[in-house]
């Protein structure tokens, strides 16, 4: 297997949280150092209003990435967290439903690349590791 793949769909949450840029902002910067997981760049967030008003956002990890999708008006949240390294989904659920508070929720949870050839990464990884160790490879 490849990696574990959350989805987590939030109702009746409060509408000034989904519509709070910096809110989103700061769940995405904070949620892989919960996860154990690696940032690559800033978390990118914007807030629109057409078709209804909501916050989209962004954060690419090294495993992959986490995304938030808000609609205000249905006080809903589309949270999505695909990573290619194990992470906690137990702990990621409760982080979000913490911080978004919902009135119900619906998680699930999948394993991807079933077919991914992991034993290939693997070698490639151990490769790394020792090439470096002697020096000879990229740092």
């Amino acid at each position: 297997m490849f990696g574990p793949h959350l989805t987590l769909d939030c109702y009746g949450c409060k509408k000034e949280k989904l519509k709070d840029a910096e809110f989103i902002k700061n769940i995405l910067e904070n949620l892989p150092e919960v996860l154990g997981l690696h940032k690559l760049s800033p978390a990118i967030v914007n807030y629109y209003d057409k078709p209804t008003p909501g916050v989209s956002g962004f954060i690419i990890i090294s495993e992959s990435h986490i995304s938030i999708h808000t609609f205000v008006e249905e006080q809903f949240a589309a949270i999505d967290i695909f990573s290619c390294k194990e992470f906690d989904p137990e702990k990621a659920i409760n982080f979000l439903v913490k911080a978004f508070q919902p009135e119900k929720f619906e998680k699930k949870f999948m394993r991807r690349g079933k077919h991914y050839p992991i034993e290939i990464r693997r070698a490639l990884q151990l490769s790394i590791k020792e090439r470096r160790n002697l020096g000879r490879g990229p740092t």
